[in-house]
């Protein structure tokens, strides 16, 4: 990048779901913006994306709090064992249900800007901007598995404790 007073400045860019950010490599000042809006003028693969990991966090925090509730410790429905196992059944599948479109949107994210990256190189075209995953990007896709394998060892694995009560075994 090359400023008014014709002088080389180096600087990186840094772009995601919800930020644009540039960082100066002498000094390291970083400087992040928000996107105007949340629709306007974006790719609809962005929006998809930002709505499958909006869906993906309120799916997670109902099956948290379903979870919860169906805890032992709990106090809640204390004489009720297989209502509680069954509130522990809707929370496993909502997990479950809830890492599908996580995983969809932060992998789907991630090969689409690989393959933009790799385009930009297999043309030659260098814009000035290093492409690098961000820890948000490999948390988002550790985040929705986890989700996804909770989900499913809930909902898989509650038939063994179908009519026992599990603090006994």
């Amino acid at each position: 990048m090359v400023n008014a007073d014709d002088s080389l400045e180096v600087s990186t860019k840094c772009r995601g779901l919800w930020w644009e950010c540039v960082t100066n490599v002498f000094d390291g000042i970083q400087t992040c913006d928000e996107y105007d809006s949340i629709f306007a003028e974006h790719p609809v693969k962005l929006v998809l994306t930002r709505a499958m990991m909006i869906t993906a966090d309120i799916l997670a925090g109902f099956g948290f709090f379903f979870l919860v509730l169906g805890l032992d410790c709990v106090k809640f429905l204390p004489d009720e064992p297989l209502i509680k196992l069954r509130i522990c059944l809707v929370s496993g599948v909502t997990l479950l249900i809830a890492g599908l479109p996580g995983i969809t949107g932060s992998v789907w994210y991630a090969i689409d800007v690989y393959v933009e990256r790799s385009s930009l190189v297999f043309h030659n075209v260098f814009l000035g901007i290093q492409y690098k995953f961000g820890w948000s990007c490999w948390l988002g896709m550790a985040g929705s598995l986890g989700c996804f394998l909770s989900g499913a060892l809930l909902t898989c694995c509650m038939y063994l404790f179908r009519g026992e009560d599990p603090c006994q075994s």
